[in-house]
């Protein structure tokens, strides 16, 4: 790819995060002012002080009004984007190219989604006529072909697939039940997932992440300004963003191991940034774990894994807490929730918490690299788009 990235250029210096949860008392506006006055209440920047804003919703607005009215935002532009579940990550990103290209000293990038008061779960768009070739499955279905399909490719027996996929279950319910804001804050037996009702396939209740309300929120300036407004701010290191053709269900070769937006978008992430080798070189990862399966394939997309390897990995407990790479210290979507247009921003907040040390002390890590990274996938197997960023809470 020919990303020039804008590494050490740009800096995160306020966040905000609601919990995520079934948000009954409260609605589209409320969460967005919560996040908005967490991350205000942050830094000694106020709404007057930001240039430009950048709102991410997939169904919440359908334009910037969706933050300025609540806000009461007057005269500045406000822009809203959607990428399906990168949506966040989407404002974040368009708000930091924006301060590095100079047009803006300080803008915000605010994800929301209030999902529960729709009676849908998960996304309800409707997709224009196509050509007939489109999937036609849910996301649970088109998620739940990858467990057979990776088990067969790489020689995992039925039993020992299964004993993976709830070791992930387990984990990230061990570090949701750790994190007071996380929509599930209980830890989960493997006899409790493996009783659960099937959803799809192989895949039950606890194989799949959990739909919720809620809204994060970041402030980003020029980094040399950084320590205008904290003493410990958060550099971005690299923002990559892959779309993929949609031609994956096409190909006679998709085999549902390997999603390669998420690749190619890792890759020129890591260029941006520097790492060679993102399994050593990175303290954590927040990863989209919308499905049980989906941590474990993207473990080899994202470098973390050789291929075939990454279910031993799993079982070795290497993504622990206190493993060699903890991933989804937060709890991930799996136990955090994910209101599709907050989740890119809920896991550049974990980042924040654990490269300034301000973690839950349960679920603090000793951290091994002052680097983080963040990684956003929407869509489905073959036709996908993918977000990944590394931050770092030092200058290089």
């Amino acid at each position: 790819m020919a990303s020039h990235g804008i590494k050490d250029r740009v800096a995160i210096v306020a966040m905000g995060c609601t919990p995520f949860t079934e948000h009954w008392d409260k609605g589209l506006d409320d969460l967005i002012i919560d996040a908005a006055t967490e991350c205000f209440d942050a830094s000694s920047i106020n709404k007057a002080d930001v240039d430009a804003y950048w709102l991410g919703t997939a169904q919440g607005g359908m334009s910037g009004i969706t933050l300025a009215r609540p806000l009461q935002i007057d005269g500045k532009p406000v822009t809203r984007v959607e990428n399906y579940c990168t949506t966040g990550s989407e404002a974040l990103r368009a708000a930091a190219y924006a301060v590095a290209s100079g047009a803006y000293d300080v803008a915000m990038a605010l994800g929301v989604e209030k999902t529960k008061d729709s009676g849908y779960q998960g996304l309800n768009a409707m997709n224009p006529p196509g050509d007939g070739t489109q999937r036609t499955l849910t996301a649970a279905a088109m998620f739940s072909m990858v467990a057979p399909a990776y088990a067969k490719k790489y020689g995992v027996d039925e039993e020992t697939m299964v004993d993976v996929l709830a070791q992930i279950a387990i984990k990230n319910h061990y570090n949701g039940a750790r994190n007071p804001r996380a929509q599930f804050q209980r830890e989960v037996t493997k006899e409790t997932i493996l009783k659960s009702p099937r959803v799809a396939g192989q895949l039950g209740v606890f194989d799949c992440a959990g739909v919720a309300d809620g809204a994060a929120a970041a402030i980003v300036v020029r980094a040399e300004d950084a320590h205008l407004y904290t003493d410990k701010p958060i550099y971005l290191k690299a923002l990559s963003f892959a779309a993929g053709s949609g031609s994956g269900l096409n190909d006679p070769n998709f085999d549902y191991t390997h999603f390669p937006e998420c690749e190619t978008a890792a890759k020129d992430a890591y260029a941006q940034a520097g790492i060679i080798n993102p399994a050593q070189e990175l303290a954590f990862a927040e990863v989209h774990d919308c499905f049980t399966p989906t941590e474990l394939v993207l473990m080899e997309d994202l470098g973390f894994a050789e291929r075939g390897t990454a279910w031993q990995h799993v079982l070795d407990g290497d993504y622990k807490l206190d493993g060699a790479l903890p991933i989804n210290p937060d709890g991930g979507l799996k136990s955090f929730g994910h209101p599709v247009g907050a989740s890119g921003l809920r896991m550049m907040f974990e980042c924040w918490l654990q490269l300034r040390g301000e973690a839950t002390p349960e679920r603090q890590l000793s951290l091994t690299s002052t680097k983080a990274m963040t990684h956003n996938l929407g869509g489905y197997p073959g036709e996908m788009v993918s977000f990944v960023s590394v931050v770092g809470s030092e200058l290089d």
